[in-house]
């Protein structure tokens, strides 16, 4: 349980000094498009897995069967919501903020067809729980570059600044919470559903602690 130790994102030797720059340094864009494909790549093996989708993805589901909105408007809705909550959470963007969306899409759209499919509900399952583990150590790559998160990222460190509580578990009570309103509105629930809920937050502050102490050791 040494996950919960991390209490906020560590700034290592190839963090940008801030989030909203125009002259960011070379190492951190780097390491944020590392990360943004790592965790492009997760949410492809979950995608692959089809035993559940992400949490938001549910929240989506369950905004159109009470609105009759389309799944993409619902998501753009909830995706700018998101980001209003940034204002009172003083969240900075920066241009991870903008790649996310561009990057993420791009492997989702190039990298599915090369994913193995498998036939047994058991090794999907098992392709969902690694593909949210991949998913959040990407996401704690991307972070540490400190270039600007995606719009849920930045929730969850916004909302960390202010509970001083460990990543792991804001983002954990974040998904939990997301997931039981989609649900609740009609969305699908499904076992990656849960796993996503459950894993991305302590994956992510697993993550962080393996690069901090890589980073330390150099």
């Amino acid at each position: 349980m040494s996950f919960l130790s991390v209490t906020s994102v560590p700034k290592l030797r190839w963090s940008s000094p801030k989030a909203f720059t125009m002259k960011p340094p070379l190492a951190s864009v780097g390491f944020l498009i590392i990360g943004l494909v790592v965790f492009g790549l997760g949410e492809a093996l979950l995608v692959t897995a089809g035993v559940g989708v992400s949490p938001w993805t549910l929240f989506a589901q369950g905004v159109t069967t009470v609105t009759g909105w389309g799944l993409g408007f619902a998501t753009f809705v909830l995706s700018a919501s998101v980001l209003a909550l940034w204002i009172p959470l003083k969240q900075t963007p920066g241009m991870g903020t903008i790649l996310n969306a561009i990057i993420i899409a791009l492997v989702l759209e190039y990298v599915l067809p090369f994913l193995p499919e498998f036939k047994t509900y058991v090794a999907n399952a098992v392709l969902a729980l690694v593909g949210v583990f991949v998913t959040g150590f990407g996401g704690a790559i991307y972070l540490i570059a400190n270039l600007g998160p995606g719009p849920r990222d930045g929730l969850m460190t916004g909302l960390q600044t202010v509970t001083h509580r460990p990543i792991a578990l804001v983002r954990m009570c974040l998904e939990l919470t997301v997931v039981a309103i989609g649900w609740a509105l009609g969305g699908t629930l499904g076992l990656g559903t849960v796993f996503f809920a459950l894993g991305i937050g302590p994956a992510m502050a697993i993550g962080m602690q393996i690069l901090q102490r890589r980073g330390a050791a150099h």
